[in-house]
C-alpha cells in the first residue's frame, strides 16, 4: 500500500528532527514552518520547553500577510536574527522540518545566518 504525501511528509520531519536531537543536545532550535499562502518561524529551547522568539509573515508590521515568497522568507530569516540576538541567542541548530532545503528554506536559513546567527 503506498503512502499518502502527509505520511511521507511526517516521516521525513521527524527523521530530520531525531538526528538533529542526538548531535546538537542542549542547544536552541529553528524551528521553520512552510504553509501555502505564508512561512513562520521560532527559536525553541527543547530543555525548557519554550518559545524564545518567534517570527512569521502573518505579523502585520512586515506587510507580508499572505505572502509565501523568497523574497518574504529573506525578511522573515533577517528579523528571526535580530530577535535571537534580542533574546541572547547567538548560535541554534536549523530544524526544516520536512521541507526540503531549498527555496525559500534555504532563503531563509541564509538570511538568519547573514543576520549574525550561528546556524
Amino acid at each position: 500500500m503506498a503512502n499518502s504525501k502527509r505520511v511521507l511528509f511526517q516521516k521525513r520531519r521527524m527523521r530530520v528532527r531525531n538526528k538533529l536531537r542526538k548531535v546538537n543536545a542542549g542547544r536552541v532550535r529553528l524551528s521553520v514552518h512552510r504553509s501555502n499562502k505564508n512561512i513562520s518561524v521560532q527559536l525553541i529551547d527543547d530543555v525548557a520547553g519554550r518559545t524564545l522568539a518567534a517570527a512569521s509573515t502573518l505579523e502585520p508590521t512586515l506587510g507580508l500577510v499572505g505572502k509565501n515568497n523568497v523574497e518574504a522568507a529573506t525578511k522573515v530569516g533577517a528579523l528571526i536574527a535580530e530577535r535571537a540576538k534580542a533574546a541572547g541567542v547567538e548560535e541554534a541548530y536549523f530544524d526544516r522540518g520536512g521541507f526540503l532545503f531549498h527555496g525559500k528554506v534555504k532563503a531563509l536559513a541564509d538570511a538568519a545566518r547573514e543576520g549574525g546567527l550561528k546556524i
